[in-house]
Order: structure tokens, then sequence, then C-alpha cells
């Protein structure tokens, strides 16, 4: 059972833009799930996957990450692959998938126009990924998806960007005894343009098994 006090409220009013974007949402699309998408998997989880944002037609229409939309095409075949989940993944969030040791998050909770999220965004969502890590008493690898989440972790440690510089299937120790791992982001433009191909995604899931 999610702890809710780790996630926003279902109309939380936090970023002027998002809360106006997830009201044209509900109006055009009233049976989606139209709310800020809470994180997947449990608390006890050793790997803590750190996304963007909810899709549109993704996670912001399922209610659950990565669930709908491409980049849950790659993103869950892979966890199943390497031990992470268990189940079939069939792009609904009652598939009855099941992760395993993993749990599944986003830097910014809310679908944002043009699946970009603002900076002052990022900081006011800031909160809840700070109280889901210290809820997590197993936590060892923190994988972010992308530069936005890869930043969002080490401002929620307040750690310099500087000193961590992102690269995809890099993997940097934290002063905390964490690891800050990186890919880039299983996006369709991303593979699409073959900047990530699946041989690379899974070469960092690769690492993270053997770190854990």
């Amino acid at each position: 059972m999610i702890n809710q006090s780790f996630e926003p409220a279902k109309d939380c009013g936090l970023c002027p833009r998002l809360v106006e974007f997830r009201m044209e949402s509900r109006e055009a699309w009233p049976d989606w799930f139209n709310s800020p998408v809470p994180a997947f998997g449990s608390l006890d989880a050793s790997l803590l996957v750190v996304g963007l944002a909810p899709g549109l037609k993704g996670a912001n229409r399922t209610g659950r990450p990565f669930t709908g939309d491409y980049a849950g095409d790659l993103l869950y075949p892979t966890l199943i692959e390497k031990g992470f989940a268990k189940g079939n993944y069939d792009k609904s969030p009652t598939d009855g998938l099941e992760l395993t040791n993993a749990r599944i998050t986003n830097a910014v909770r809310c679908v944002p126009p043009q699946n970009k999220p603002t900076g002052p965004e990022a900081k006011s969502c800031l909160p809840f990924l700070i109280k889901e890590i210290e809820a997590m008493p197993n936590l060892k690898i923190l994988l972010a998806l992308g530069t936005l989440a890869h930043n969002a972790v080490l401002t929620a440690f307040e750690l310099k960007k500087s000193a961590y510089k992102f690269g995809h299937n890099a993997f940097h120790p934290l002063e905390n005894g964490l690891i800050l791992a990186n890919s880039y982001h299983c996006s369709r433009y991303n593979t699409n343009t073959g900047r990530l191909t699946t041989e690379m995604f899974h070469d960092v899931f690769d690492e993270i098994t053997r770190r854990i």
C-alpha cells in the first residue's frame, strides 16, 4: 500500500501550468486518470527508477508510471528479463505485473505539456521524491532516466551537479553511500534516433544487477 504522504494530492495545485493542463485533459478525456501519478513498487526495494514525468497518453491515462506508452514497452520487458519484475506487461495497471526489488517514480508527478516540465515544476515536486527516498530503507541504487531526473536526485541530496556529470551507463557513488546510475530516457525519440538501443539499456541493468 502506498503511503499517500509520499504523493501529491489528486488535485495538487503546486504548479499552475500543470494544473491547467490537467484540467484540459480531464475535460478532453474524462475516463483517463488525469491526476498526479503515484509511484509503483515496494518501498522495501533496493532499486528506485526515476523518470521524467507522466506521458499524456501513457501514465496520465492509465495511472501507473510508464504504462501505456512506448517508454514502458522498453522499460517493463527489460525489468522482467533482468529479474526486477514478474508477470506480463500488457500496457494496463490491471495486467498483474509485479515489480521485484524495484520501484518506479517520476521527478514530476503530473503530465506536462509537450512532455517538458520546467525547472520550477521539478522543484515543486522535489519534496515528494525526498520523502520517498527517505522511506526506502533498503535502497542501494537510483537509476535516473535522463538529465532532469539525474539533476532532481542530486538536488534531493543537496549535491553539486558539477561533481556528477550525467552520462549513459555512468555510475556515481554518492557521499551518502548510495549509487546514482544514469541512462538515456527510454523514450520513442531516443530509441527511434538510435541514441538508445535495447542493448544499451540492457547494459545498464546488467551493471545494476552486478552492483546490487
